[in-house]
């Protein structure tokens, strides 16, 4: 483990009070480390600026509540999540509810397999609340594994729309994921066993 930065521990008391500055100084400080961490595992130029995004953002949203006290192993590890977490939708079907055919899962496959579907079906159910337009970049980026670039030039539209789309829906998903991080939580334990 890292030793303990005494400057990151006054920055992110700053945060905390909602010092933007503060904030913007950890941001210059470890985007690069983020984003590099990232970049060797993905190979994707706007994934890895997404997860660099969604790392920061939540670590503003949520100041007041996180507990940090060592600033390189906290992004270590949200890293390697977000990773983790762009790997692992590839995983949820979209069209429908897979089905359990194999007689040889084990009772943790069975249930993982369930909360998946489960999981499944809320993301369906927040994805259509979004306006159609929304709908479909969030699902060529998320599911089809385009780049902006790439739905920009699909669409006929301008690179930042579709970044202004996709922010708007992993907005909203944030909002309402909030009520079923346990089953998330849960999957991934169980996963992990």
């Amino acid at each position: 483990m890292p030793p303990i930065d005494e400057s990151d521990i006054r920055l992110w008391n700053a945060v905390r009070n909602d010092d933007q500055q503060a904030f913007t100084r950890l941001f210059d400080k470890y985007w690069a480390a983020v984003y590099n961490t990232c970049s060797r595992q993905l190979k994707d130029k706007d994934v890895c600026q997404e997860i660099v995004h969604d790392i920061f953002l939540s670590l503003w949203t949520r100041r007041q509540t996180l507990v940090i006290e060592s600033f390189p192993a906290f992004l270590l590890t949200a890293t390697r999540y977000q990773i983790y977490s762009r790997r692992k939708v590839k995983q949820l079907v979209l069209p429908g509810v897979e089905e359990l055919s194999d007689s040889d899962l084990t009772s943790n496959e069975a249930d993982t397999r369930i909360r998946q579907s489960e999981l499944n079906v809320q993301l369906q159910q927040l994805l259509s609340l979004l306006p159609p337009r929304c709908q479909q970049i969030f699902k060529m980026s998320r599911f089809e594994y385009l780049s902006n670039d790439e739905i920009a030039e699909k669409l006929h539209i301008s690179k930042r729309t579709v970044e202004n789309q996709l922010t708007y829906a992993l907005q909203h998903l944030r909002v309402h994921l909030k009520d079923i991080v346990a089953l998330v939580i849960n999957i991934m334990l169980i996963t992990r066993k």
